[in-house]
Formats: structure tokens, sequence, C-alpha cells
């Protein structure tokens, strides 16, 4: 499986992207997907997941609750992370991970795939 983050930018506080992580390979839509970031001089963190078992079901980082949401197109082969009210603390390279048993959890080790970064920078 091979994924592909896309549209990082730069934006001000307050503005919105919408992230797209483009999968190839086997059959998508049996994966847990993942976003993740990684700020310069801090370690990896979860921000959001969507699960295949359990009809879907999202998690979301305490901070990007209410700004972020996750959703997938299993059709497309695609995952979206729509980010809202961004603030300059949201600065960070953003990767899409996938998991091979559908959980879609939080936890960076269940995922067994990951896709290059794409940067997101938000001024004050």
């Amino acid at each position: 499986v091979q994924l592909q983050a896309s549209g990082g930018g730069l934006v001000q506080a307050g503005g919105s992207l919408r992230l797209s992580c483009t999968t190839s390979g086997r059959s998508f839509n049996i994966y847990g997907m993942g976003w993740f970031r990684q700020a310069p001089g801090k370690e990896r963190e979860f921000v959001a997941a969507i699960s295949w078992i359990g009809g879907g079901s999202t998690q979301y980082e305490d901070s990007v609750k209410g700004r972020f949401t996750i959703s997938r197109d299993n059709a497309k082969n695609m995952m979206y992370l729509q980010m809202n009210s961004l603030k300059p603390e949201d600065t960070a390279v953003y990767y899409c991970a996938a998991d091979m048993y559908g959980l879609g959890v939080e936890r960076d080790y269940e995922y067994e795939y990951w896709g290059q970064g794409t940067q997101v920078t938000v001024s004050s």
C-alpha cells in the first residue's frame, strides 16, 4: 500500500485547509486510516483516525475536536482531513497512515503504512 498526503500550505490563523491522502495498492476500504503530525523539535502526535470496522467510527485528539473533521471515500481510495479555525500551534508536517486491521486508532504503532508528509504552516 502506498500513501501520499497532499493539500498542505501556508494559511493565516483562523483559516482552513483540506488535506487529502491518496492510497494505492491493496483494497483501501478495509484499512483503518489516521492522520498524525510532527512539529519541529517535537514528537509525532495523533490527530485523527477513522476505522473500517465499526462503521467508520472516528477519533480526534482533544485540541482539534470541533475544528478538524476526518472522512474517507472508499470508492475513490481517498481520505481527507478538513481543518478549520487553524491555529499557529497546528503548524506541523502532517502524515497519513493506514492499518491493515481496520482499527483506526490513535496508537501510531498500530499503523503499518505511512505516507510522505505535507507541510501545514499557520501564521499568526
